[in-house]
């Protein structure tokens, strides 16, 4: 099994809704395809470098994952015909260095990610 990083560029038109679906899909394509997801970033809406698609903004994910090299085709073919992705990259961390850096992002981004539903801020009642 390789570690694998595959990043995602969603449409911006895309409600929360939509994409959580569409994040959604790709899990199960990837355990499908007998992928291990360590952890998924979403990262929300930011600024492209350059147009993509006629589109200027993007919504990224990042999922940080396990899989057998053979499976890796199968999933960009089926990111490829998804239309609301406009743009992807498949990262593979080969040597010691890499999987040992892969390890301690996929675990600080779960960290991240469990920390900030903790700290979210609790609606207070006004009184008149």
């Amino acid at each position: 099994m390789k570690h694998y990083e595959l990043l995602l560029v969603f449409k911006p038109t895309l409600t929360e809704e939509e994409c959580k679906a569409k994040v959604a899909f790709m899990k199960e394509v990837l355990e499908k395809n007998d992928a291990n997801i360590a952890s998924v970033v979403e990262m929300g809406t930011r600024k492209l470098a350059y147009e993509v698609k006629k589109f200027e903004r993007g919504i990224y994910v990042i999922f940080y994952f396990t899989a057998p090299s053979s499976s890796i085709a199968e999933v960009e073919r089926i990111v490829r015909i998804n239309e609301e992705v406009i743009k992807f990259l498949t990262v593979k961390f080969e040597n010691k260095k890499e999987i040992s850096h892969w390890e301690k992002i996929s675990s600080k981004k779960k960290e991240e990610v469990k920390e900030a539903k903790k700290e979210e801020p609790k609606t207070e009642s006004k009184e008149d």
